[in-house]
């Protein structure tokens, strides 16, 4: 439910719709390339609620970061990764864990969807996190114009969607 009675004014109060049910099992920064995960939709749902889906090759994810505690939320200036070459930026001029509402929003390629059970690549979410909402992506919905980036946001992101190292030797064997 969004804005709710019960909640009060100005509280928002969401229910998943699922959950993060296998993938990577730790908080990591980098390789989420190689990361296969299953979504697990809730029996609230019937199955009807993925007819279509497949015709998709990559979705939106919204989950929530529940592997992070309150004492590590940002909500001022720092460094990247806490990495003191690259500039010290504002919390919301940067995309880490920690953040004021603990949102996660990733686009993942879609694999398979069977029923309620959703698999995808790349996803960032870890097993166990909650699933807020999940939209198909749509080249439409992608950026208007030209996009532009500091350098140091290339840097940070330039192994983060990477086959792990180990995947990839796997792959090789």
């Amino acid at each position: 439910m969004a804005l709710s009675e019960q909640a009060g004014e100005g509280k928002v109060v969401l229910e998943p719709i699922g959950l993060v049910v296998s993938g990577r099992k730790r908080v990591e920064d980098d390789y989420w390339g190689s990361v296969v995960s299953v979504i697990q939709l809730s029996d609230r749902f019937t199955n009807d609620v993925t007819a279509g889906l497949m015709e998709f090759s990559h979705l939106e994810v919204i989950y929530f970061l529940n592997q992070v505690s309150a004492a590590a939320i940002e909500t001022r200036a720092r460094h990247p990764r806490n990495n003191p070459s690259w500039p010290l930026v504002g919390i919301f001029a940067q995309r880490p864990k920690a953040r004021p509402n603990l949102l996660g929003l990733s686009r993942c390629r879609l694999l398979q969807v069977e029923g309620l059970t959703i698999t995808v690549e790349a996803l960032d979410a870890v097993e166990g996190s909650p699933v807020l909402d999940i939209k198909p992506y749509m080249r439409e919905y992608g950026p208007i114009g030209e996009v532009r980036q500091p350098e140091w946001a290339t840097d940070v992101m330039k192994n983060y969607y990477r086959k792990s190292p180990a995947a990839a030797a796997d792959a090789n064997t």
